[in-house]
């Protein structure tokens, strides 16, 4: 109805009424049969509405040019997509040696990894009609809504392909662990109707016939999703878009510094070792943010120090202007102190910064020289990042007969790692199934294990708690400690020990 029809109606049904009611007319009648009536119509436009609204939404997602080459740090999912992609370009091989084409692909791995940032990729390598949709769009109160718009979907990919002259079409959807969860035969029977025809348009769509329709889809969590997706002949391929390693890194920074003056001295390898364990979505924050300092400092150029600011800041967060106690600060002090001692007596070299600015929930911080990237631990690593990790609670204990509230994140990575380590079989439980081992013992094994490795932390930091005197004055009146000075100050006081 156009905006003049509702005036005239707004207008004209309130006078009607009147007109009734003054000449005798019972209204109720009318007006119940009105509101009935209404009431329909406003349901089957909803309806209809919210599927035409995913149409609209959909059709306006069509990606700007993006190709592979702009996607850093996925060197092996890009080559494995292309291999699956390539079943709709090359139609005519593909056929000649008998090979089922793919009917879905599954893009799994961490948030800001660049999943769906590959789904655009992978229309334009195709030269294919995208269509794109969040797992959240197909789940409404209306019962069979989802259902519909699943099936509104597929409908228009094809229609769009053939709009366009084109063979083929990918439908996108994002986060479909929304819709497509495992089925439990519980209360979320709407959640069902959407999965199952989505299954059904899965089997539906007949890899001969042109247009070809290619469905992806991306998760964080494909341990949520139901088993009947994850078979083949739907989702035939799994690719694994992971973290990127130092090379990824480095090529995830090159392209986001394309557009930005670097100084001459602003290293992107030293960046790129730093960051291990970033996502290149977080990559792409730190150049952003390196951009902001130097803007904040009226400068022309990216310093190397606008880049380590940045770093700091996606990790922990911005610098806050909280102001503590001269107590407190000292708390802090010994806290990162014992952090930093810790660290550099079991991995010499480690420690390149300790600072008590504010950053985030981070009332102090250590900052760490970039490590060689790592993917497997022994024992001995994972109990000497346990006792870094403790360091800071021991140093409060040694000076203060107790803990605070400071080292709550300390130990919940401790907690973390002894877990990592009875999962790994490295504890005196050996090989362990969680689910046949009793609660209790557990708690007695990860009980045993901290109390060993926090009594051994505090024999380390005693047999140095002179560097403790020496580094707490220098450390709350400049609020930075360097590395080099830190380890000066550590030399010194082996020294003197050792006379």
């Amino acid at each position: 109805m156009s905006k003049y029809g509702k005036e005239i109606m707004i207008g004209t049904v309130p006078v009607l009424l009147a007109f009734l009611l003054f000449i005798g007319v019972n209204i109720i009648p009318v007006l119940f049969m009105t509101v009935i009536l209404g009431t329909f119509l406003f349901m089957t436009r909803a309806r209809s509405g919210m599927s035409i609204g995913s149409d609209r939404k959909s059709r306006s997602r069509t990606p700007s040019y993006l190709t592979f080459d702009e996607i850093g740090g996925q060197d092996r999912a890009k080559r494995e997509l292309q291999e699956a992609l390539d079943f709709l370009i090359r139609y005519d091989d593909i056929q000649r040696l008998g090979i089922r084409p793919l009917k879905g692909i599954l893009l799994t791995g961490p948030p800001g990894t660049g999943k769906t940032l590959m789904a655009k990729a992978a229309a334009h390598y195709t030269n294919s009609v995208f269509m794109a949709a969040s797992g959240s769009e197909f789940v409404e109160m209306y019962v069979g809504v989802g259902a519909s718009r699943v099936r509104d979907l597929f409908k228009e990919a094809r229609a769009q392909a053939v709009k366009e002259n084109k063979n083929s079409a990918i439908v996108f959807i994002d986060e479909i662990d929304v819709i497509g969860g495992k089925r439990d035969g519980g209360q979320h029977r709407e959640y069902d109707q959407t999965l199952n025809q989505l299954l059904t348009e899965m089997d539906g769509i007949h890899t001969a016939e042109t247009p070809r329709v290619l469905i992806m889809a991306a998760t964080n969590r494909k341990e949520m999703l139901d088993p009947a997706l994850l078979r083949p002949g739907r989702f035939d391929r799994h690719i694994e878009v992971d973290l990127p390693d130092k090379k990824g890194r480095m090529h995830i920074l090159n392209i986001h510094a394309k557009n930005k003056p670097l100084a001459p001295d602003a290293s992107l390898e030293s960046i790129a070792q730093e960051t291990f364990h970033f996502s290149g979505a977080q990559l792409e924050s730190v150049m952003n943010e390196a951009a902001i300092y130097a803007m904040r400092d009226d400068s022309a150029l990216i310093q190397q120090r606008h880049l380590s600011l940045a770093v700091d800041k996606v990790m922990l967060g911005e610098k806050t202007d909280r102001e503590s106690t001269k107590e407190e600060r000292e708390r802090v002090a010994l806290h990162e102190l014992g952090h930093a001692i810790a660290a550099e007596l079991v991995r010499p070299g480690s420690v390149s910064q300790v600072s008590l600015s504010p950053r985030g929930k981070a009332l102090g911080f250590v900052r760490h020289n970039p490590q060689q990237d790592q993917y497997l631990y022994t024992k001995q690593q994972i109990e000497h990042q346990i006792m870094i990790a403790l360091g800071g609670a021991v140093a409060e204990e040694m000076f203060y007969g107790g803990r605070s509230t400071g080292s709550r994140n300390d130990f919940e990575q401790a907690l973390g790692m002894v877990r990592t380590m009875m999962d790994s079989g490295l504890t005196k439980l050996g090989i362990i199934d969680r689910d046949m081992v009793t609660k209790q013992e557990l708690m007695k094994e990860n009980a045993a294990i901290l109390e060993e490795l926090t009594e051994e932390t505090r024999s380390m930091l005693e047999r140095h708690r002179v560097v403790f005197d020496q580094s707490l004055d220098i450390l709350i009146k400049e609020e930075v400690l360097s590395g080099e000075q830190f380890r000066q100050l550590l030399d010194q006081s082996a020294a003197v020990a050792h006379n």
